[in-house]
């Protein structure tokens, strides 16, 4: 895997579909070959449609959907040449015909469906979001895919209350920060956070954890039972999959709920159904990007919370690195390699 994403390797290059018009050319991150390493390329822009916004891009997260995609795993294969980035902070600086919602100069976030990882992105208005004057555009690029899950895990999903403990696991990443950033000071549940380290354990307690677990030493389920004895937690955000999943299932109390949020182990486990009847619990899954086509308005509302939180000081996002452009592979390597912890970015400017 190291080889395969060495550092970038500039090469001039021209879209054929360009338009020369439009302005300068711009560098993005470009996928040319599944599996290889991403280049640096110069491409010219193209004119925006009626509906479309150009928006010059300063921050882009770093999403492990990125790197499955340049490896060909991506639930939706994308045709080569392609660039990555689902989610980026930037400023506008054109607007179609059609286009009242943002105007030239406005900061925004976008979640465009890959193509942020670019000096520019010309993205359909209604994908765009204005931030707040307290929040900056290093802070709103960590915002979209991490709390937006994690605000939709929590309030739609497993409808939390104030009170109740929240169990996560994965707690140490972008999305496990964001949990317990919203469960802690949004919701005023008390979190247990569960991670594979000791380093990371002490990174989760000092964002807002009452508890944490390192779950390569010993049983979570043992560990967490401990901490609040037999009558379990009344919600688990997991995003681990496998023997993870499974022990955060067994410590839920009766009526507890389990949103199943991602697989990082590699693997998928079987829920075992008897554990469902016997406690009433409630499984069930969060795939949150899928929202943005099925029920935009509620996908729209966990964007505008969080940039609303974040505005109001209640919630304050990790970022764990910020990557240069020309750093993309380096940038992927961090993420794979599980050295990361928060947000991940790559800095445009």
């Amino acid at each position: 895997m190291a080889a395969a994403w060495g550092r970038c390797v500039s090469r001039a290059w021209l879209c054929r579909t360009a338009w020369q018009g439009c302005g300068r050319n711009y560098r993005a991150a470009l996928c040319t070959e599944f599996k290889r390493p991403l280049v640096i390329e110069e491409v010219a822009p193209r004119p925006v449609q009626p509906h479309e916004v150009r928006v010059d891009v300063h921050f882009c997260g770093i999403n492990f959907a990125d790197i499955l995609a340049c490896r060909g795993q991506y639930q939706e294969r994308h045709q080569l040449p392609f660039t990555p980035g689902v989610e980026f902070s930037g400023m506008v600086l054109e607007t179609g015909a059609d286009v009242s919602t943002v105007k030239e100069g406005d900061r925004v976030i976008g979640m465009p469906g890959f193509t942020g990882m670019a000096e520019e992105c010309i993205i359909d208005h209604k994908n765009l979001w204005q931030i707040p004057e307290k929040v900056s555009l290093r802070e709103a690029a960590a915002l979209p895919i991490s709390y937006g899950t994690a605000i939709f895990a929590l309030e739609h999903r497993a409808c939390t209350q104030p009170g109740e403990t929240v169990l996560v696991t994965a707690a140490a990443g972008a999305t496990g920060l964001a949990v317990i950033d919203v469960a802690t000071n949004i919701l005023q549940a008390k979190v247990i956070a569960a991670a594979g380290s000791d380093e990371k354990c002490q990174l989760v307690m000092q964002r807002g954890a009452q508890s944490s677990v390192n779950y390569s030493r010993g049983s979570l389920k043992e560990a967490v039972g401990k901490l609040v004895g037999s009558g379990g937690v009344n919600v688990a955000i997991d995003m681990v999959g496998g023997d993870i999943f499974l022990e955060a299932l067994r410590s839920l109390a009766f009526e507890g709920r389990i949103v199943v949020v991602g697989f990082a182990g590699g693997n998928i486990a079987s829920v075992p159904a008897n554990l469902l009847l016997l406690k009433n619990i409630t499984a069930m899954g969060l795939y949150w990007g899928r929202y943005q086509r099925e029920n935009f308005p509620i996908f729209s509302r966990s964007l505008s919370s969080a940039l609303q939180y974040c505005q109001e000081g209640h919630i304050q996002p990790h970022i764990g690195e910020v990557f240069k452009l020309e750093e993309v592979n380096d940038a992927f390597l961090h993420v794979t390699q599980r050295k990361s912890t928060g947000k991940v970015l790559l800095s445009l400017k």
